[in-house]
């Protein structure tokens, strides 16, 4: 009985005396390429910019700018995209031969 209290309840105590101290490192981001690090630089050129002063045919051009640059980003940053359909077809796929 001795030998099973003292199992049980040492652990707790050796659990509650240590300490976890945070570090401060800070978390790692994906590499970059370089195209990407250009068109993230002039994006947030782009939003540091007074667009009160521009005519509207400026702002139009920006946006325009604005609206490349991120489908720029969205295709440099790659991915496999499913539409439902195939998902679909794969699932079944997958429920017959299984």
């Amino acid at each position: 009985m001795t030998a099973f209290l003292s199992v049980t309840f040492i652990p707790v105590q050796v659990k509650a005396g240590t300490e976890i101290v945070p570090t401060s490192m800070p978390a790692s981001k994906p590499v970059e390429s370089a195209q990407a690090k250009i068109l993230v630089d002039r994006l947030s050129e782009i939003n540091a910019m007074d667009k009160s002063k521009l005519t509207s045919s400026e702002k139009k051009e920006l946006r325009k700018e604005v609206r490349s640059t991120r489908k720029q980003l969205k295709e440099l940053g790659g991915g496999v995209y499913l539409s439902v359909g195939a998902v679909i077809i794969i699932l079944l796929l997958l429920i017959i031969l299984l």
